[in-house]
């Protein structure tokens, strides 16, 4: 805004501390703060407004149709990955014609992803049953060492 530096500020707050001095300084601090704080707010309220207006009176529209004008390559371009974008969110699969080829072949895709998810469920299932049973199995083989054990002991 104003662009000062670390060292003008330095030699503001000293020069600060020097005229107003150490009691008054805080408070002339805290009174700076608060003009600031409201000058940036009343700059944001105006500039707010201009926008508005400026989106009113239809500047915006005027400065699109001027990158278009100077720039039309990245336009189509930007046009075109809107648009692929819009296409890529309005996609349903559960929105095709069931009697047309893209609906049969949703059908399919979608009836071998069960399939695939019931066989990978099943599987891991399985994998889980097996995985007790060995468990089950050693910790049987460890009390039965352990009873042995305890049999040669006594």
């Amino acid at each position: 805004m104003f662009d000062l530096g670390w060292t003008e500020l330095l030699v503001i707050g000293v020069v600060a501390l020097i005229v107003v001095g150490p009691k008054d300084l805080p408070v002339l601090f805290r009174n700076v703060g608060r003009f600031v704080g409201k000058a940036k707010g009343m700059a944001r309220e105006f500039s707010r407004a201009m926008n508005d207006a400026a989106d009113e009176a239809g500047v915006k529209d005027v400065a699109q149709g001027l990158k278009a004008a100077a720039n039309p390559m990245n336009t189509a371009m930007d046009g075109v990955k809107q648009a692929a974008q819009d296409m890529a969110k309005s996609i349903d699969p559960t929105k095709f014609d069931p009697d047309s080829e893209t609906g049969k072949l949703s059908a399919e895709r979608a009836e071998a992803a069960k399939k695939i998810q019931a066989a990978t469920a099943r599987a891991a299932a399985e994998r889980k049953a097996r995985e007790a049973q060995e468990a089950l199995a050693k910790a049987d083989e460890a009390e039965a060492a352990l009873k042995q054990s305890d049999e040669a002991k006594s």
